[in-house]
Parts: C-alpha cells; structure tokens; sequence
C-alpha cells in the first residue's frame, strides 16, 4: 500500500469516527420529531393532527406514558382504515370535519392549532353534553343503549387503544399471561392493581 493510500484511509477512519456521535445523535432527534409526522392510512392532514391532539389532551403524559407515548393516534388512523367500511369512514371524517369548524367558529382556529387551555375547555363541553354509555355486564348494555355521539365515542376508542396497547398491559397493569390456579376467595386488597385485558 502507497503512502498516499495509507493517508486517505487514515483520513476517512478519523472522519468517521467524528461524524458517528452527529449521525446517533441525528437519528435521536428523529426519535423525538413532532409525532404529526406520521403518514395517516385514512385521515387527511388536519384530520390526523386533530386525532393526535384529541388523544394526547385526554391521555397526557403524565408519570405514566401519555396517549401519544404509545401511539393510540396511529392506532386509532389504522382503525378506521382496516376495519371500518366506507359509510362509517365517511361519517368519521365528517364528525371530525365538524368538530375543528366548530372549534374554528368558536376560538378562531381548529382544534390542533388551540392551546390546552382552550383544548381541556372544549372537552369538557363536549363530556358535559354528550349522550352516555348505559351500564354493562360482561361488555353487554343494560338497557337500550341510546346513540352517545362522535366525542363519547371517539373517547372510548382513545382510551380502548392506550389500555389495549403493549406498553401499558406489560408495564403499567398487572398482567398475566397465562392464568395461574383460580383463587375464589381472596381478599380484595390481595387483588391489587387494575389488570390488563
């Protein structure tokens, strides 16, 4: 090997173990990128962010993952995009259409682009006038369950998908993935934590 060979060699060992430190830390910083980033399945741009909005308002970080920690957004694009049939896709992006222009009539800008201030105000509007779920057995209603509208429904989605997600069910609820020997009369303080599904 030529000297002049040699050099050039050293020369690109050297840079690249400059450069290695900026390109971890390049890819860190993608880790931590504005989540709206995200490409939707179904949901148009404005739609998508006010999904990703909606759900980190109502599950924020806290000392436990926040809604968008464990991506319930995407989860809930993916949803409507895998499982719901053009008529119910249609009636989502309707309601979703309708809920920034209300926003947008009543505080200037779509539900996105508010501040929480504004954001938690308008959640607890829609909580105190929209319809409520009947009490269940084993997930069934009792009573004839009355239409709740898209906020209470949209709520429970949000919260079906954090619970639902892995993060959660492994690490923040009490998980068992086989079940052990059946304990019919234990006391209540033995049960412990809330269990995952």
């Amino acid at each position: 090997m030529n000297r002049r060979n040699a050099l050039r060699k050293t020369a690109l060992l050297a840079s690249s173990a400059v450069a290695a430190p900026s390109l971890f830390s390049l890819l860190q910083s993608c880790k931590q990128q504005n989540r709206l980033e995200w490409t939707p399945q179904f949901l148009n741009e404005d739609q998508a962010r006010f999904i990703s909005s909606f759900v980190d308002t109502l599950l924020p970080r806290t000392s436990t993952p926040g809604a968008l920690d464990v991506k319930t957004d995407i989860f809930l694009d993916l949803v409507f995009a895998k499982t719901y049939d053009t008529k119910a896709q249609e009636h989502v992006a309707a309601q979703i259409d309708k809920f920034n222009a209300d926003c947008k009539a009543s505080h200037g800008k779509i539900f996105a682009d508010l501040n929480e201030e504004d954001k938690k105000a308008i959640l607890q509007k829609a909580e105190s006038e929209s319809g409520k779920f009947n009490p269940s057995v084993w997930g069934t209603a009792v009573g004839k369950q009355e239409p709740v509208g898209f906020y209470r429904s949209l709520k429970s989605m949000a919260i079906w998908g954090y619970f639902s997600s892995e993060e959660i069910g492994l690490n923040h609820l009490s998980y068992d993935p086989v079940p052990g020997e059946y304990k019919g009369c234990i006391p209540l303080s033995d049960v412990g934590n809330t269990w995952s599904l």
